[in-house]
């Protein structure tokens, strides 16, 4: 089977109802159905707000969501990973805080996920004017081509009658009004007074000592990446904050993909990394920092004379080096999960929150619920875990740290006894790790979705991000008594036939585009397996996007670990032999996406595990 190909001629598969138990968000409280949409093209969104790649995708769509708006309606489907995602509040809490301009369906069952078919986050669905599914999308940098088959769709049924233009369902909700909006981040300055990260808002805002009075606000308030002074600087959802030796504040702009500085003595922003675009797979990761892309900084702090970033978006930890002017990825590489090691062959998942103390910088590794640090090794770093286990574990559990468990951590902060403190924000709880015992215990609880923390003459001011404000603690000195509550990523396992499985990650090339094969191969295929062991063959990296994987004897179950790309180029002039047609320069685009498969071993299982990336599997 060929499984990177041009897109065949458009199948048409029947688009199951829309289902979904927490109801509608952005509508005005009205139900909607399927046949809501006849006459109109239809894209279904399923994303999890945890998910920074999902993030990405309703950036990639804000563009095409406003030039089709006549004829094309966006509807994000809700399908939780985490507990906490699965509350309703905390669904429409989301959807303002990522301004989210189109109707949402709370699934927090994964009822419509299901009757998709759906294998991971990201993954967008194509539904043609007459209600009929023809394309799903993975991952993300697929924006183009959906454009691409939406004016095709748009002519075809124009043609044939069965268009219709007009407003589209979406009402937005009546907005609130407060000082901050989904703030992320705080920052402690030498003058008394508090920095935040209005993150919903676009901008910072300095709070006097008390954490309530306003003094400056710094930004628009308006999406964009604009440098200058207070009323002229702009923002794309900035979070992470850090003082640099010079006294200016390092800002992690998260959504436009880069680092600024903020000067609090003369109210400037200035660009100190990154270039406005996010990075992908085959681009540079070192140089001259305005010259690289960055991927959805999350934190920043500074550490090993460095400051050290907190690259959610790719599952990294870099470095910029104010003195050379440079950046340079330090840790982590590309791949999602829990592995230690050797900081470059060490893995991540969406670090979110940094904290240094002299010896060590502490990371809370949000997707796999974690806390873990970076230590000198030598001449070089290494990555160690203290809390957490992996992607698919997560609950409140205090006690030995082997058996503790956090729920997706946005925020850490280094206490003055050497102990850490975890934002703990899925569990809605400040917890506390002490490196000297290895115990884990809950310092506070009922926080909304805190995210991050500052000391403050002994107390410890944390962000509640889903209250809007900053809310000051004293440090107790005994832990919060809470039960135990342990969980796992709720996914129906595949059933697959032991011995040889066929992995196909179906990839067909967008209408007017080709592989792009110029500077060697468009495609890239990485598989290993949790436990590892559950692979006797096939695991590793490959330039084919199918392959033969071989099932050990013994194990019954597990989790295959997936990781696809595969790069396009407009085909402008199909006859002169290159992949990208006789544009010497021609339009490229990068589409990638990963999955974790949980798998069953039975003897009437499948022998074939398709995985799409693009199109649909013939």
């Amino acid at each position: 089977m060929t499984t990177a190909s041009p897109a065949p001629r458009r199948p048409r598969v029947r688009a199951p109802e829309l289902i979904g138990k927490g109801g509608w968000i952005n509508t005005g409280g009205k139900d909607l159905k399927l046949a809501d949409f006849r006459g109109r093209t239809l894209i279904l969104d399923f994303w999890t707000f945890c998910c920074v790649n999902c993030l990405h995708v309703l950036d990639e769509l804000r563009e095409l969501e406003e030039k089709h708006r006549d004829t094309v309606v966006i509807v994000g489907v809700h399908s939780p990973k985490f507990v906490h995602e699965a509350e309703h509040q905390a669904v429409v809490d989301a959807v303002e805080r990522y301004e989210v301009h189109h109707p949402v369906l709370d699934d927090p069952e994964l009822a419509t996920w299901k009757q998709y078919a759906v294998r991971a986050w990201p993954t967008l669905v194509v539904i043609d004017p007459e209600g009929y599914v023809v394309a799903q999308h993975a991952g993300e940098g697929h924006a183009h081509a959906i454009e691409k088959l939406v004016e095709e769709l748009e002519a075809e049924h124009a043609a044939k009658g069965t268009l219709r233009r007009g407003d589209g369902p979406y009402l937005a909700p009546e907005p609130v009004a407060t000082e901050l909006r989904f703030p992320g981040k705080a920052l402690f300055l030498p003058g008394g007074t508090f920095l935040v990260s209005d993150t919903t808002r676009h901008r910072l805002v300095e709070l006097d000592a008390d954490g309530e009075t306003v003094l400056r606000r710094i930004g628009t308030g308006e999406r964009g990446l604009a440098d200058g002074g207070p009323e002229q600087a702009r923002f794309s959802e900035p979070q992470g904050l850090a003082l640099l030796p010079n006294g200016t504040v390092a800002v992690a702009d998260t959504v436009n993909h880069a680092l600024r500085a903020y000067d609090p003595a003369t109210g400037e922003v200035t660009t100190i990394a990154g270039t406005g675009s996010q990075w992908w797979q085959g681009s540079p990761t070192s140089g001259p920092a305005r010259e690289v892309d960055l991927s959805s900084p999350w934190d920043v702090a500074w550490f090993a004379d460095r400051l050290w970033i907190a690259m959610a978006g790719v599952h990294q930890l870099w470095t910029y080096d104010p003195v050379t002017g440079t950046v340079e990825a330090a840790a982590g590489t590309t791949n999602e999960g829990l592995v230690d090691g050797p900081a470059r062959e060490a893995w991540f998942a969406q670090p979110s929150g940094l904290a240094a103390t002299e010896d060590r910088l502490w990371i809370a590794d949000s997707e796999t619920s974690a806390l873990r640090w970076v230590e000198r090794d030598g001449d070089r770093f290494a990555v160690r875990t203290a809390v957490g286990t992996g992607l698919f574990d997560f609950g409140h559990r205090d006690g030995a740290a082997e058996q503790a468990l956090f729920q997706h951590p946005l925020g850490v902060t280094a206490l003055p006894d050497g102990s850490i403190a975890v934002c703990d924000t899925y569990n809605h709880a400040l917890r506390r790790f002490v490196p000297s015992t290895g115990k884990v215990s809950t310092l506070a609880t009922d926080l909304r979705e805190p995210s991050g923390a500052v000391l403050v003459d002994g107390d410890i001011v944390v962000v509640e991000s889903a209250r809007h404000r900053l809310t000051r603690l004293r440090l107790p000195e005994e832990a919060v008594q809470v039960e135990s509550v342990a969980h796992r990523t709720q996914r129906a396992a595949t059933d697959v036939a032991p011995g040889t499985l066929r992995l196909d990650v179906v990839f067909h090339a967008p209408a007017g585009q080709k592989l792009d094969d110029r500077y060697g191969p468009s495609t890239r295929l990485i598989v290993s397996a949790s436990p590892p062991e559950l692979l006797a063959d096939g695991a590793g990296t490959g330039t084919d996007l199918g392959r033969d994987l071989v099932l050990a004897d013994g194990l019954t179950e597990g989790v295959l670990h997936v990781s696809a790309m595969a790069a396009s180029c407009d085909d402008t002039a199909s006859d002169s032999g290159s992949a990208a047609g006789g544009n010497e320069f021609p339009a490229c685009h990068v589409h990638q996406q990963d999955w974790g498969v949980p798998v069953r071993v039975t003897g009437d299982g499948a022998s074939r595990l398709p995985l799409v990336l693009a199109g649909l599997d013939a």
